[in-house]
C-alpha cells in the first residue's frame, strides 16, 4: 500500500507538473534540477511511517525550494498534503501545525519578500489559511475515525479473549467437578475391591489392578488438561455471569444512565440453558445500550416471555425516528446480536415501529443448547 501511495503520488505530482509546464513558457524549463526537487519528497514518502515528522519537513523543505524557483507551477502539494496526514495521525500535532505556518509564510509570503512575484492580495492570504485550517480539520477527522475503529477492534478483541477464557474456565470447571469426580470414585472403589478382596480369582485380580491403574492415569491426564486450560493457574473471572438473574441490575444501570425502562415477564420464570441465558442477558444489554445512544430521552419497556420451548426478549423504546441511524438494523450492535440467537437456532428482528419508536425481539430455543 505504501508502495502505491509513493507511485500515485510520483505519476501525478512529477508527471503532474511535467505537463503544466507545457502551458507556462514565460518559465524556466524543467531540467536536472527541477524534476530531482519533486522526486525528493515523493520517495521520502516510502519512510513517512517510521519517520513521519522527518519525512514531513523533508517534503516541505523540497517543495518550498521548487517553489522559490522560477520552474513551472504545478500539482507539487500532493507529497506533502500526505506527508501532513501521516503527521497528523502519528498524534504529532505541534510538528504539524508548525510546518502548516511554515507553508503558510514560505508559499504565500516569501516570494514577494524575494522579489520574485508580487505580495499576495488580503483575500489570497485569507483563502491560503482558511484551506490549511480545512486541511488540518480534515486530518484530525480522520484520526479521530481511526482512533475510534481502533478503539472498537481493541475492545472486541478484549470480549473476544474473555469470552474465550471464561469458557475454557468452565470447560475445566466442567471436567473438573463431574469427569474428575467420576474417575475419583471408580480410582477409589477399584483399589477398595482389591484390598478387601484378597482371595478374588487372578483374573478379577488382573481386571481390578488394571482399572486401578487405568483410573490413575486418567486423573493424571486430567490434571494436565486441566493446567492447559486454566493456562498456569489462570483464575476465573470474578465479575458475576450475565444471566437474566441479574435483570434488576441491568435495569437499574440503565435508570441511572438517564433511561426510563418498565419490565414485564410473561410466562413463569425458571432456570435456563446456559447459552441461553447468557445471549437473552446480552441482547437485553445491547438492546438498552442501543437506546440510550440512539434514542435520548427515551422510554424503554422489557418483556421476557417464558414460553414451552423457547425463550423471548423484546425491547421497545418510544423514541423519535430522527434520532434512530438510518442503518441501525445493520449496524455492528444488532448484527451482534443477530449472531447470538442465530447460533442458539433463534431469530432475531430489529427495526422501527409502526407506532414510532425502534423494536428488538428475539426468539431463543430452549431445546438448542443444554
Amino acid at each position: 500500500m505504501d508502495l502505491a501511495i509513493v507511485a500515485v503520488v510520483a505519476l501525478v505530482q512529477i508527471a503532474g507538473t511535467h505537463f503544466a509546464a507545457m502551458s507556462q513558457p514565460e518559465r524556466t524549463p524543467l531540467d536536472l534540477a527541477g524534476y530531482a526537487l519533486l522526486s525528493v519528497g515523493v520517495m521520502a514518502l516510502a519512510a513517512r511511517r517510521r519517520f513521519p515528522v522527518t519525512v514531513y519537513y523533508v517534503v516541505l523543505v523540497s517543495d518550498l525550494a521548487y517553489w522559490l524557483t522560477d520552474y513551472p507551477r504545478g500539482p507539487i502539494y500532493l507529497s506533502l498534503i500526505v506527508a501532513f496526514f501521516t503527521v497528523v495521525l502519528a498524534g504529532r500535532r505541534l510538528a504539524a501545525i508548525v510546518g502548516l505556518a511554515i507553508g503558510y509564510v514560505g508559499f504565500g509570503w516569501l516570494p514577494s519578500l524575494l522579489g520574485q512575484e508580487p505580495a499576495p492580495s488580503l483575500v489570497s492570504g485569507l483563502g491560503l489559511a482558511a484551506w490549511l485550517l480545512l486541511l488540518l480539520a480534515l486530518a484530525e477527522v480522520v484520526r479521530l475515525r481511526r482512533d475510534r475503529a481502533d478503539e472498537e477492534d481493541r475492545v472486541r478483541a478484549e470480549e473476544a479473549r474473555s469470552r474465550a477464557t471464561e469458557e475454557r474456565l468452565r470447560i475445566a470447571r466442567e471436567l473438573h467437578d463431574a469427569l474428575g469426580h467420576q474417575l475419583s470414585l471408580i480410582n477409589v472403589q477399584a483399589g477398595v475391591a482389591l484390598h478387601i478382596n484378597e482371595e478374588l480369582p487372578e483374573q478379577a485380580r488382573s481386571a481390578l489392578a488394571a482399572i486401578t491403574n487405568a483410573s490413575k492415569e486418567a486423573l493424571t491426564e486430567l490434571r494436565s488438561v486441566l493446567d492447559i486450560l486454566r493456562q498456569s493457574g489462570e483464575q476465573a473471572s470474578r465479575s458475576p455471569i450475565p444471566s437474566l438473574q441479574r435483570l434488576d441490575t441491568l435495569v437499574s444501570q440503565s435508570q441511572a444512565a438517564g433511561l426510563e425502562v418498565r419490565t414485564e415477564i410473561d410466562g413463569e420464570a425458571r432456570a435456563l440453558p446456559f447459552g441461553v441465558d447468557v445471549a437473552a442477558y446480552r441482547i437485553l444489554q445491547e438492546a438498552l445500550t442501543n437506546v440510550a445512544r440512539h434514542a435520548a430521552g427515551a422510554q424503554a419497556s422489557i418483556r421476557i416471555t417464558y414460553g414451552g420451548s423457547d425463550l423471548t426478549v423484546q425491547v421497545d423504546d418510544d423514541g423519535h425516528r430522527s434520532t434512530r441511524p438510518t442503518t441501525s438494523a445493520t449496524g455492528r450492535g444488532i448484527l451482534g446480536m443477530r449472531e447470538r440467537a442465530a447460533a442458539l437456532g433463534g431469530d432475531l428482528v430489529a427495526g422501527p415501529r409502526p407506532e414510532g419508536g425502534f423494536r428488538v425481539r428475539a426468539r431463543l430455543p430452549l431445546g438448542s443448547v443444554g
